[in-house]
C-alpha cells in the first residue's frame, strides 16, 4: 500500500473555505480501495483543537517552531488518522484560518504556513508512529514550501505532489523573510521561489514538487494562458508533462437526494420556497450558493437577473463576501420580493435544502478551478447553469442542440462570460423548463451523471503508484 501523507490548510468536517476542505476530508477514503493509505497533517487550529479536544495524545515533540513550541497530536477523521500541529502561538487564537477577526490576513500567515510545511518534512524524515510516508500531497501555496523544507533536511526519497485548487492564492512574504521562514537564500531567484522580488510559496511548490496537478483538466489547460495563469503561466508551462489536471469529486454519502422521483423534488421545491418567503410561480426557481465575489460572477448575475425574474423565474441565494455585491443583491431582493431571496451567510444544511429544492443551480464564474456546486446540481437533478471555463466545463454537458437531439444535455453553459451571454442562457432556461418532457429528461440526465470519487481517486492512486515506483 502507497503511503501518502496530505498536508492541507482546511479540510472537512474540522474547517472549510472553500472546496480545497471538501477535497482533503474525502480523498482518503476514496484512496483506500486503489490501494492509497492515506493520512492528513492539518494546522490545530482552536476550532479544530476544541472538536478534537487537547487530550489526543502526542505522537511527536518538534521543539521550538517558528518562535514557539510545537507538538504533532494523533486525532481521526472517520477511518483515517489526522495529526494535528499543536501550535498554540501560531494558531490558537480567534478568526478564521487565514483572516483575523477584523478580515484581514494573518501578518505571521508566512510563519504559521510555514510551520506545517516544517512539520511535514519533519515526518517525511523522521516517520511518526513507525509510519513514514513515500508521497506528500501538498495542497495549495500553505503546502508549498514542503519541497523546499524536504531539500534542506536532505530528504531524497520521499516525492512530493502540489495540487493548486486557485491560483490566485500565492503565498507571498517579502524577501526580507527568507532568514525568519528558515529558507535558502541560493534558491530565491527567478529560477526558485523569487517571484517579482518577493517570496512565493506557491512557486516553491510549482518549482520544486515532483509533480504537479490542479484540479480539472480544462483548468490545468487555463493555467497556461495569461488570462488564467495569475503569472505563473510560464512556470506551470515548463513542468510539461509533470504539470496535469484531475477533476474532483464529491462524497456521496454526504451528497445523497432524499428523492428519486419529480414528486419528491416538488416538495422539496415548496418547502424551499417556504423557507425564503416565496410564492409559487411559473418559472424554475434557481439557486445561488457562493462567495460573493467578481470571481463568480456575482455582478453579472445581478446585471442579467431580470432576464429571469420577468420570464416568471425566481432565485434564492446564500453567501456573504463583497460588501458592495451583498448590497446590490438586498436591493434586488427589495425590488422583487416575490422573484429574489438572500441569506447572508453560510448554512451548510440550509445549503443542501437549497439544492435540494432548486431547479436549477447557477455558477456564472469568470474562473472555476473545479467547482463542486455545479457537481451538487447534478446529484440531485438541480440543473446548473455554468460559464464554459474550467471544471465548469469538463463537468457539465450543455443544452446544444446537438445534447439535446441525442438525450444527453445535463445544463446549460454560456460563452463568453458576459453578463449578455448569462441572459440568454436564463431565457433559455426557463424555455426549457416550460417543456416538462424535455426539462425532466435532462433532469435524469443530470441526477445519472457519475459525479463521485471513483474515477479521480484512480487516477490519483495511479500517479503516486507511479511516483513511487519510478
Amino acid at each position: 500500500m502507497t503511503r501518502v501523507l496530505s498536508v492541507a490548510s482546511e479540510c472537512v468536517p474540522l474547517i472549510k473555505t472553500g472546496g480545497l476542505a471538501d477535497v482533503a476530508g474525502a480523498l482518503p477514503a476514496a484512496l483506500a480501495p486503489h490501494g492509497v493509505g492515506m493520512r492528513t497533517l492539518l494546522p490545530g487550529y482552536r476550532g479544530v483543537m476544541a472538536a478534537q479536544g487537547t487530550a489526543a495524545p502526542v505522537v511527536a515533540e518538534l521543539g521550538d517552531l517558528f518562535g514557539g513550541p510545537a507538538r504533532i497530536r494523533r486525532a481521526a477523521l472517520g477511518e483515517t488518522a489526522l495529526y494535528l500541529l499543536d501550535a498554540p502561538h501560531l494558531f490558537d487564537r480567534d478568526g478564521g484560518p487565514y483572516l483575523g477577526p477584523d478580515g484581514k490576513d494573518w501578518p505571521d500567515n508566512p510563519q504559521r504556513f510555514a510551520a506545517l510545511d516544517r512539520a511535514a518534512a519533519i515526518i517525511a524524515r523522521d516517520g511518526i508512529e513507525g509510519w513514514r510516508p513515500q508521497v506528500l500531497h501538498l495542497h495549495d501555496w500553505q503546502a508549498g514550501l514542503a519541497p523546499v523544507y524536504l531539500r534542506q533536511l536532505g530528504v531524497r526519497d520521499v516525492r512530493t505532489l502540489l495540487t493548486i485548487h486557485n491560483v490566485a492564492f500565492q503565498g507571498l512574504a517579502p524577501a526580507h523573510m527568507l532568514g525568519a521562514l528558515q529558507l535558502p537564500a541560493h534558491l530565491f531567484t527567478p529560477q526558485g521561489f523569487e517571484y517579482w522580488g518577493r517570496i512565493s510559496a506557491l512557486k516553491a511548490g510549482i518549482v520544486f514538487a515532483d509533480k504537479v496537478s490542479t484540479v480539472s483538466p480544462t483548468y490545468a489547460e487555463e493555467l497556461m494562458t495569461p488570462e488564467f495563469g495569475m503569472g505563473m503561466e510560464g512556470v506551470l508551462a515548463d513542468r510539461g508533462a509533470d504539470f496535469i489536471g484531475i477533476l474532483n469529486g464529491i462524497d456521496l454519502k454526504t451528497w445523497t437526494p432524499p428523492y428519486s422521483d419529480t414528486k419528491g423534488k416538488a416538495r422539496a421545491r415548496a418547502a424551499l420556497r417556504a423557507e425564503f418567503g416565496l410564492p409559487e410561480a411559473a418559472g424554475p426557481l434557481c439557486v445561488v450558493i457562493s462567495r460573493l465575489s467578481e470571481q463568480k460572477g456575482l455582478d453579472l448575475l445581478i446585471e442579467a437577473l431580470p432576464a429571469l425574474i420577468e420570464n416568471g423565474g425566481q432565485l434564492a441565494v446564500l453567501g456573504a463576501g463583497d460588501p458592495a455585491l451583498e448590497a446590490a443583491l438586498r436591493a434586488a431582493a427589495e425590488r422583487n420580493p416575490t422573484g429574489v431571496a438572500l441569506r447572508i451567510g453560510y448554512d451548510e444544511a440550509l445549503a443542501h435544502r437549497m439544492i435540494e429544492g432548486g431547479d436549477a443551480i447557477l455558477v456564472p464564474s469568470r474562473f472555476e478551478p473545479c467547482g463542486l456546486t455545479q457537481m451538487y446540481g447534478l446529484r440531485y437533478g438541480t440543473l446548473p447553469v455554468v460559464s464554459l471555463t474550467g471544471g465548469l466545463a469538463d463537468t457539465v454537458i450543455n443544452a446544444s442542440a446537438a445534447a439535446m437531439g441525442a438525450g444527453v444535455a445535463t445544463g446549460l453553459q454560456f460563452h463568453p462570460v458576459t453578463a449578455q451571454a448569462l441572459a440568454r442562457t436564463l431565457e433559455r432556461l426557463v424555455a426549457l423548463y416550460r417543456q416538462p418532457e424535455l426539462w425532466q429528461g435532462m433532469v435524469a440526465n443530470a441526477m445519472a451523471q457519475p459525479v463521485g470519487w471513483d474515477a479521480s481517486a484512480k487516477a490519483y492512486a495511479d500517479l503516486f503508484n507511479s511516483m513511487t515506483t519510478a
